[in-house]
């Protein structure tokens, strides 16, 4: 079992709230490599016995309007706050994750860019990356 750090969100957030946001680790369990892939946008929250919360989209379906991450990103985070039936949520341990940023409000910061730009091209997703550390709804 793993830890996250300490500034990862413990609760489920209510509309407008705080909501870490992950990429999978380049050594992530099989079973979680295998959901997450195409550039998926994640984001969720610790649980107390260590493991993480994830929701996630990652466009298996190619709609045009979620082909960006930021916007992968936004719906995962729609699914989660709203609580809507999803397949698309996985709980694991946390060792299979690493934060990148928050979203919180209107926007999605990526405090940890590099590692965001390297989980995209390792998806065949770099197209879909944002421009920049701030990404505003």
């Amino acid at each position: 079992m793993s830890t996250f750090g300490r500034d990862t969100p413990m609760e489920r957030p209510n509309p407008g709230g705080r909501a870490a946001v992950f990429v999978p680790k380049v050594s992530a369990d099989d079973a979680v490599k295998e959901k997450l892939k195409n550039g998926s946008g994640m984001v969720g929250f610790g649980n107390s016995d260590g493991s993480v919360t994830v929701y996630f989209e990652n466009n298996r379906f190619n709609d045009s309007s979620l082909h960006k991450w930021a916007s992968k990103v936004w719906k995962s985070y729609g699914r989660m706050v709203e609580l809507s039936p999803t397949v698309n949520k996985l709980v694991c341990d946390a060792s299979n994750l690493t934060q990148v940023g928050f979203v919180q409000g209107p926007e999605i910061e990526v405090r940890d860019m590099p590692l965001l730009l390297e989980w995209l091209e390792r998806t065949s997703a770099a197209d879909s990356a944002p421009e920049g550390p701030l990404i505003h709804a």
